[in-house]
């Protein structure tokens, strides 16, 4: 990313209002950055490399009070084809464009060295980055843990698709000893699902998890998700620098592990819930397993950047369920957005027609028929109408133009789409009807969705179709004395946040709950007894 256009504006833009947030020097504000990176990932390092390959030309720069569209175009990591439109996120200099950059040229006279890593080159191609990102682009085409000694899909390691995404393995010598199967023999003499509940009752002799568990209808969820069901979220701190410090980047090397994914804080799997949100709410796992204890650790988000209808097949096949050893599932497919959202210039042509997307879910649907276990729910979530983006954010300043109110998000989703890299032009344009043609598109693909629902029926499981209403969630927020802005992801301007997120998850639960309770399976009545004996069940 630092090398790509958008890397490259929003560094040099950090590094100057680092040296006006200090009133230092662009030198120290440079080093003041490394400084605060950590060394895991060799961060720190690669930073250090950056600084000194592109540092002085970038402090000539910016002692002649270039912005950081003109440093970028001047050092090449920006480019004007022949045709093609300049592409800024700050306003144009008062000069014009070519007279201001000709003299930004002749300040650094000869182009800059490292000329493999300018325009765009992959930061993989830092000799002693190669093997990191070699780990981590074949995690992330898998989408399955990258530590994963008995190869049962389930991990004792965090990140690269460990436990954040799926519950944690008890035994990771074992391949039959993970979350959400059917006991062993009850669980006797070892712990076989991960659930925590194993061993004797030495009073009557009768094992824990036939005395508390047998009957009470245990099932796990499992989130076929986009980036907005894993959670995408970049922590504004990593590019305000009135707020920058040595401890806003403690977690970017989990977020990195993490493909800049929280599914941990996600509203579907959740489990580190009320740490950042400030507010109470729980995920759809932590209610099923308040509901039901024995439903512990039994989560899986199956959910990708990029993800749609389209492309899910590539990665679903990470979704691991037995169907005759494992306990049933709740499914929620909610491809919410990369059906109709696109960074093309025109994204219309290459939204998802209604009756491609009709065959892919269709495709989707069979394959888990054959993979779920009898008794389970699909529950097919639409998608969203995203005019609320631009309605709430465009003119407010976006976390790089709060300094010196000079960015707001309308320019930020301006520059995206010049550059062709915006989540989503069609939502994310100043254009009304594009905006409104996205929506219509979108509100097709949701038709389509409860289509299914009212007409397919499958043996391994029910299904049912459940609206996105996120003016609803913008109403509640509201009357919390909210402000609907509040609800946005304020880095990339696109994203639900963890707030959004926990409402979503709440509003769901809450209507399953009264429409559908035979999805969610009984309240168990033994939980008191089970936290009394097992305690936190082994964590998370």
């Amino acid at each position: 990313m630092v090398f790509s256009p958008t890397g490259c504006v929003l560094v040099v833009s950090v590094i100057k209002q680092l040296a006006q947030v200090h009133n230092s020097t662009v030198q120290a504000s440079m080093e003041r950055l490394c400084s605060y990176l950590p060394e895991k990932l060799f961060l720190k390092a690669t930073c250090y490399l950056v600084v000194r390959t592109f540092g002085p030309d970038i402090i000539k720069l910016l002692s002649a009070d270039m912005n950081a569209d003109v440093v970028c175009h001047t050092l090449e990591f920006c480019h004007q084809g022949p045709g093609q439109a300049l592409c800024h996120l700050y306003p144009l200099p008062k000069e014009a464009w070519k007279v201001t950059l000709e003299k930004a040229r002749q300040i650094v006279k000869k182009p800059p060295t490292l000329k493999h890593l300018r325009g765009g080159a992959d930061i993989c191609a830092l000799p002693f980055l190669a093997k990191i990102c070699q780990k981590f682009k074949r995690t992330i085409r898998n989408s399955v843990p990258f530590r994963d000694v008995d190869s049962d899909n389930y991990s004792i390691s965090p990140t690269l698709r460990g436990y954040h995404w799926r519950g944690r393995d008890c035994n990771d010598s074992d391949e039959m000893a993970y979350p959400g199967r059917r006991p062993d023999r009850w669980d006797e003499h070892r712990d076989s699902n991960c659930n925590g509940i194993w061993g004797v009752d030495p009073k009557d002799g009768l094992p824990y998890e036939k005395k508390f568990c047998e009957g009470s209808e245990p099932r796990g969820i499992v989130l076929l998700g986009d980036s907005a069901g894993a959670h995408f979220h970049i922590p504004p701190e990593w590019i305000t620098a009135s707020q920058m410090s040595l401890k806003s980047f403690f977690n970017l090397p989990t977020a990195l592990t993490d493909e800049l994914d929280w599914p941990q804080l996600s509203g579907a799997t959740g489990f580190l819930l009320n740490a950042t949100s400030g507010i109470k709410g729980n995920s759809i796992y932590l209610h099923l397993r308040r509901r039901n204890r024995c439903n512990h650790r039994d989560y899986q988000n199956i959910s990708k950047n990029g993800a749609s209808s389209q492309n899910l097949e590539t990665f679903i096949e990470s979704l691991s369920r037995n169907p005759l050893l494992d306990h049933p599932a709740i499914v929620i497919y909610a491809m919410i957005g990369n059906d109709v959202c696109n960074g093309r210039s025109d994204p219309v042509p290459e939204m998802t027609t209604p009756e491609q997307f009709y065959s892919k879910v269709m495709e989707t649907l069979k394959y888990l028929n054959a993979r779920l276990p009898n008794g389970s729910h699909v529950i097919l979530y639409g998608l969203p109408d995203g005019t609320f983006l631009w309605d709430h954010l465009h003119s407010r300043y976006h976390p790089l133009g709060q300094l010196n109110r000079d960015v707001t998000y309308g320019q930020l989703y301006a520059f995206l789409s010049c550059l062709q890299v915006s989540p989503c032009h069609g939502w994310m344009s100043a254009n009304e009807t594009l905006r409104t043609l996205t929506s219509q598109r979108a509100a097709l693909l949701s038709n389509t969705l409860k289509k299914i629902a009212t007409n397919q029926e499958f043996t391994s499981f029910r299904l049912y179709y459940m609206d996105f209403d996120f003016q609803e969630i913008i109403k509640k927020w509201q009357k919390r004395g909210g402000q609907p802005w509040q609800l946005l992801e304020p880095v990339d301007g696109f994203h639900p946040n963890e707030v959004a997120s926990l409402l979503l998850a709440d509003d769901l639960w809450d209507k399953v709950q009264l429409q559908w309770p035979q999805v969610l399976g009984k309240e168990n009545p033994f939980n008191a007894q089970i936290e009394q004996v097992f305690g936190d069940q082994g964590g998370h």
